[in-house]
């Protein structure tokens, strides 16, 4: 998959096939309309091709509103297209200025113009250009004009829910990561940098790895404790995650995210791990004393390990 992060460097001279939006979570929905438009491109000798926004228009639009706290940061989405076998990912700078261009501008000027537009591809509600007025109908009688087809994907649906990025970032707050997992169709991630801590963990035989995240508009789970998969130099191993304010050894100000990996003694400091989060064990708790934390610890452990049997 080639990612492009200018429109001036997309300069295929042959038609494509085409989706849009903004695919935060890339879940079981995005996935069906990517399959569709792989599908379609190789059908007609086309390429390939999903045309995205950053930052997520919400955050441009509205700045001094509630911040959108996304599913995925750039990166994870990229790896995570990656394995959908699209050919094509341009990431579009989002303005204000984008905003206010019309429909039909939008189609005529980027789609149809630059990007050689010939198979366009579309979810079941999909709406587009300035204050989202254009709709599949004016899709058609542009595709009429301009020479492209339009393919519908209908809504997916999983236990009669359908399945929104709304929605699984719902679950995600509420910290039920596992039915946020199924909407998605792999174990929600956390992508960090260890660091330092206070080093606590190791003198009750539970050491820690501090993850920092950095500066991005990145979704939690509610406080709590989680069984886990860290991804480790290629490696998956087990463990738990605390997401919270540590209360019993420290009461933090601040979400502070730990993992303890069983079974693993190395350094991880300045490393970039990835966390799979995979089912919540019991809320974040503060306890009388370390003894008594100590024993809560073991305790997550053996719920954890039983998670990951199921």
């Amino acid at each position: 998959m080639k990612v492009y992060y200018q429109l001036e460097d997309f300069k295929l001279p042959k038609k494509n096939t085409i989706t849009t939006g903004t695919f935060d979570g890339v879940h079981i929905g995005h996935r069906t309309i990517i399959n569709q438009l792989n599908k379609l491109a190789a059908e007609t000798g086309t390429e390939s091709v999903l045309f995205t926004f950053w930052p997520h228009p919400r955050k441009v639009l509205f700045p001094h509103g509630d911040p959108i706290e996304l599913i995925n940061t750039i990166d994870e989405k990229i790896k995570l297209l990656r394995d959908t076998g699209l050919q094509h990912l341009i990431i579009y700078p989002f303005s204000k200025e984008f905003s206010r261009l019309k429909a039909q501008d939008f189609v005529r000027n980027i789609l149809v113009d630059k990007l050689k537009l010939k198979e366009f591809v579309i979810g079941y509600d999909h709406q587009f250009g300035r204050n989202r007025e254009g709709n599949v109908q004016q899709l058609r009688e542009l595709g009429s004009l301009h020479n492209f087809n339009i393919t519908q994907i209908n809504a997916q649906t999983l236990d009669e829910v359908n399945i929104s990025s709304t929605k699984i970032r719902n679950a995600v707050k509420q910290g039920n990561v596992a039915l946020a997992n199924s909407y998605l169709n792999y174990n929600f991630q956390i992508t960090g940098k260890v660091v330092k801590g206070k080093q606590l963990g190791r003198t009750i035989g539970f050491p820690t790895a501090n993850l920092d995240l950095g500066l991005v508009d990145k979704i939690l789970p509610k406080n709590g404790v989680y069984s886990c998969l860290a991804v480790v130099n290629n490696q998956k191993l087990k463990g738990m995650l605390n997401i919270g304010l540590n209360p019993t050894v420290e009461n933090s100000s601040k979400i502070k995210i730990e993992v303890h990996l069983f079974d693993f003694n190395g350094n991880l400091y300045g490393q970039e791990i990835q966390l799979q989060v995979i089912n919540r064990l019991r809320d974040e708790q503060k306890f009388e004393s370390t003894d008594s934390l100590t024993l809560q610890l073991k305790k997550d452990k053996l719920l954890a390990l039983q998670s990951f049997a199921k």
